[in-house]
């Protein structure tokens, strides 16, 4: 039992009564057990002094537990109050800021008037962008209350919106905590949600978006159910459609390349609305390919043709449909026909119906024998000014009659034959041009061995080449004498690359070392699919964090300048630096979040930081259905500031702690010891001499 009472120094001074046991408690115990079975064995002999005796009893074990008398001197501390505001962004929309300001004010004054209550303020502001993690409220709530004596802690006052995004990481708080709810109850907004968008899709196949327009709050009766919806796709035109609120919509569509497709969309705002940060969204998809369909024709069987089948059958992604033809129709060898188990070439099904299923077609070391006719020739050109793709291996008919030259596909190949053929070893080259050129730029990387001294590259030799007279395209490679060796163009929306030996399989059977023979195939054709990464002219950008980089590709030389604009339309302009042939970079950081525009010369792309609609208002209407369980656990309250800042009492710890017009704070009584005194009940000699006599007593009452 303790019985505080205040002393004249201001001190609050504490008395209880404690035993520090002579003997262990077990033997106490026992020795009480046989006292009260000698009481029962008087009460039934009938002795007249039992109570004398039991009197003595009791003595004898009070006297063995060893009674003091505590004192402590005690000083009083005061109550702490924590008051977490909540300053993040959606506090900063309507009259939000002033409310707040208003309540941090009346506060301050209305705790300040308290005599013992200390007041913690806390602050919470944004996390960190790149985080997106909203309104860490319980974890600011957290970390304030570890940093003071629980025993203290009177309560907390919430000063918020009530959307709070960590509400599970609530503190188990030993005090009422209260919320004073921002905004008002007439509020209303309207926000743009993509409830499911895939990260990748494959290209040509429609893939499905799902997005929604929301209204929230109290809506006014004037407000349209119907509203524009702008779509534009990496930047660039706007295409509007007419959408219903409150519904779930539905958007197919095709990637229109490969690699990262960026997509916004945007409503525009309402009349009245809390905010329009919500208005928007981005989202970003990474196209891909789901088969690389590929046709290889072979004129004729020869050592490189394994090598060509090998190198695209090792890549799992490649649909390989290969032919060679092995007996041309004018071949006289008396072998009769109906004895012959070749396949024959199905030149019609290949080259009239289903040709434009292909990727990519590749002639290897074709010459004309009357196999694939004039018309079907025809149909690769066209195939190529649609979009197609062609890999001319040449061999050294291409320098004659039977030249693929001398058909339809002269108008889309990008040289002519000069009908010479360098039968000699050579090591290729890397044009100047093809420095610039992503095909072939850093191709010595992959060399077997350094540079030789003469400063080739440390790759083995070829064989044979055809000589050629470029008409058009870039020549990235060159042989002998400098001459063309490997030219890369464009016809129409389609692109043809012109390889003029048929020795490239040396590189892959290690000849002389060897050399890059599948990082050379896999990027022409990643440049013949129009991939992103290997265009000659382009401009792209990745972002992580908040830290952008932009990469300029170019096969042409000169400064470089970026024209940067922000989310809010602010143009700034950054110096590029070249960094290697033809690659140049610049990086900036970006300071908020939402689509960036980029640009340099003709090209243009567009870069997301963040989400578009930050999570702070994803939902901007306040509420305090989100605290509303937590704060009843504490026996707090929720009150709305339009209604006016609550008076503030303080009340019992068990009591409940808010009323219509006040919150209450615990009044927790803490203190801090500064000293203890003890003080024996009594000596041993003044137990013995009271014990005897009780005893002494019993016995003379018991002999009348």
């Amino acid at each position: 039992m303790c019985r505080p009472f205040w002393n004249g120094w201001g001190n609050r001074m504490a008395t209880d009564l404690v035993f520090d046991f002579l003997l262990p408690w077990p033997v106490l115990a026992g020795l009480g057990v046989l006292a009260a079975m000698l009481l029962v064995v008087a009460l039934w002999r009938g002795l007249s002094g039992w109570w004398l005796r039991a009197l003595a009893a009791f003595v004898l074990l009070f006297a063995l537990a060893n009674p003091s008398l505590r004192q402590e001197n005690r000083n009083p501390l005061k109550n702490i109050a924590l008051v977490v505001v909540d300053r993040t962004s959606s506090q900063q929309i309507s009259t939000r800021p002033e409310q707040v300001n208003a309540a941090v004010a009346a506060l301050q004054s209305r705790l300040a008037g308290l005599d013992n209550v200390e007041v913690k303020t806390v602050t919470l502001t944004d996390a960190p962008a790149d985080s997106d993690a909203g309104t860490l409220l319980m974890t600011a709530l957290a970390q304030a209350a570890t940093e003071v004596a629980n025993s203290r802690i009177a309560g907390a006052i919430l000063i918020t919106d009530g959307q709070v995004h960590d509400a599970l990481l609530a503190p188990d708080f030993p005090a009422p905590v209260q919320v004073l709810l921002s905004g008002a109850k007439t509020d209303w907004d309207r926000r743009l949600m993509i409830t499911n968008a895939p990260a990748f899709a494959i290209l040509g196949e429609p893939v499905t978006l799902k997005l929604k327009v929301e209204d929230q709050g109290a809506v006014p009766a004037g407000v349209g159910t119907t509203t524009d919806l702008v779509i534009t796709v990496d930047g660039g035109a706007e295409q509007r459609f007419r959408v219903k609120t409150g519904q779930e919509l539905e958007l197919p569509l095709k990637l229109a390349h490969g690699g990262q497709n960026v997509l916004q969309f945007r409503i525009p705002e309402a009349d009245g609305e809390l905010t329009d940060r919500n208005n928007a969204a981005v989202v970003a998809i990474n196209g891909i390919r789901d088969r690389l369909r590929v046709l290889l024709i072979s004129g004729e069987p020869y050592a490189g043709e394994r090598t060509w089948r090998n190198l695209l059958k090792s890549d799992s992604s490649v649909d390989l449909v290969h032919f060679t033809i092995l007996r041309p129709p004018g071949k006289q060898d008396g072998v009769p026909v109906a004895e012959l188990s070749l396949i024959a070439f199905p030149t019609h099904e290949l080259f009239q119906d289903k040709i434009g299923q292909f990727d990519l077609i590749i002639f290897d070391r074709y010459r004309r024998r009357g196999i694939l006719p004039s018309i079907y020739l025809e149909n690769v050109a066209e195939y190529v000014e649609n979009g197609g793709a062609v890999l001319v291996a040449a061999g050294p008919a291409f320098a004659g009659v039977e030249s693929l030259y001398r058909s339809p596909l002269a108008r889309v190949l990008p040289a002519e034959p000069s009908a010479g053929v360098f039968e000699t070893g050579f090591v290729p080259q890397i044009s100047d041009l093809g420095r610039r050129h992503p095909v072939t730029a850093g191709l010595e990387d992959f060399a077997p061995r350094p540079r030789a001294e003469d400063g080739s590259p440390g790759w083995g030799r070829w064989l044979r080449m055809v000589d050629l007279e470029p008409i058009s395209g870039n020549t990235v490679m060159t042989g002998p004498k400098g001459r063309p060796l490997l030219i890369l163009d464009r016809v129409g929306r389609g692109r043809i690359a012109l390889l003029a030996s048929d020795q490239a399989w040396l590189w892959h059977r290690g000849y002389e070392g060897g050399g890059p023979q599948l990082e050379l195939l896999r990027r022409l054709a990643h440049w013949m699919m129009k991939e992103p990464e290997l265009e000659e002219e382009a401009l792209s950008a990745q972002a992580k964090g908040r830290n952008v980089t932009v990469t300029r590709r170019s096969l042409q030389q000169g400064a470089r300048v970026l024209t940067l604009t922000d989310p809010e339309g602010n143009s700034r302009e950054i110096a590029m630096d070249e960094v290697s042939p033809g690659r140049y970079v610049a990086r900036f950081e970006g300071a908020e979040n939402g689509l960036y525009r980029l640009s340099e010369g003709e090209l243009e792309t567009v870069v997301a930081l963040g989400p578009a609609a930050p999570k702070e208002f994803e939902d901007a209407i306040s509420t305090g259905e989100v605290l509303a369980p937590y704060v009843a656990a504490t026996r707090g309250g929720i009150h709305r500031l339009s209604d006016g800042v609550p008076d503030i009492r303080m009340v019992r710890t068990d009591r409940v702690a808010s009323g219509r017009g006040w919150i209450g704070l615990a009044n927790r009584n803490a203190y801090v010891t500064v000293d203890i005194r003890l003080r024996p009940l009594g000596s041993a000699l003044l137990f013995l001499l009271l014990i005897s006599t009780l005893m002494l007593l019993a016995w003379r009452r018991e002999g009348r």
